[in-house]
């Protein structure tokens, strides 16, 4: 290690920055001088940063078929050619993640499964060569790059769409209401809507249905552009009526208090 650059480098970089030092040498397993270099170059951005490091040729790792087909078979149906319940629960131990972690969310989008709970042999050895994984230390030492993967803006707004298709029933368009909902405490719990529980409670009282998904998208827009009190909700503006019908509901219910925008704008 170059101790004088470490040295040198220490006193200069504020709290904030040497966190992002850590996180990104405890995620990459690089050197202090690589990962100050790299932050550096992406003005700080820990996101670009990983990016950057992740999409340069030396910093691939390159899988072994062998590891990946023997990684499959672990998990593998005995009786069908896919990944399914319990090979997906076996896998979730290995990994010491629980199933309800969202990071098995991400971990799905990475293998761009069609269905929830199920890989199929394509879906899995694909994701996992994408990810440049071929053995469970290699998957498990991923896991905190995925989660970090949900601070990016650009990368959680794929994961949501991604997620209507995944969840929703073969063959149905629409997302049935109570997975839609356990859904979106799973993703906001990530993004600390305040509006989340008042939303799922509105969907049970008064609509009872299933979610299309212009519903799914724009629900995200609105939770990024709305104040929770509401303070530049344009009437005027192209949101689905349920939208418009849950924000007269807020209205109606007295839920809407001053002061709540100063709270969300300390989360976002």
């Amino acid at each position: 290690m170059d101790y004088n650059f470490v040295l040198n480098r220490a006193h200069k970089l504020n709290r904030g920055n040497r966190e992002k030092v850590q996180q990104f040498m405890s995620i990459t397993g690089t050197s202090e001088k690589v990962a100050v270099q790299a932050l550096k170059a992406s003005d700080w951005h820990l996101e670009g940063a990983f990016d950057a490091f992740y999409s340069q040729p030396q910093s691939r790792t390159y899988t072994d078929s062998r590891h990946l087909e023997e990684l499959y078979n672990r998990y593998k149906d005995p009786y069908v050619d896919m990944v399914l319940v319990d090979g997906i629960t076996i896998l979730c131990n290995d990994l010491q993640v629980d199933p309800q972690d969202i990071v098995m969310l991400v971990v799905s989008w990475h293998m761009k499964a069609a269905t929830m709970c199920e890989f199929s042999k394509q879906e899995f050895i694909g994701g996992l060569q994408s990810l440049g994984v071929d053995s469970l230390d290699k998957f498990r030492e991923k896991i905190p790059y995925m989660r970090s993967e949900l601070m990016d803006e650009q990368k959680f707004r794929e994961i949501y769409n991604f997620a209507f298709g995944w969840a929703k029933e073969k063959g149905q368009k629409s997302l049935a209401l109570d997975t839609a909902i356990g859904m979106w405490q799973l993703l906001f719990a990530e993004k600390q809507w305040p509006l989340v529980d008042h939303w799922c409670q509105f969907l049970q009282a008064q609509h009872n249905k299933a979610i299309s998904r212009d519903t799914w998208s724009q629900l995200l827009e609105f939770a990024r552009t709305v104040d929770p009190t509401l303070s530049n909700y344009d009437a005027e503006g192209a949101w689905p009526y349920l939208i418009d019908e849950f924000v007269e509901y807020l209205n109606e219910n007295g839920i809407m208090q001053k002061g709540r925008s100063a709270d969300w704008s300390q989360k976002r």
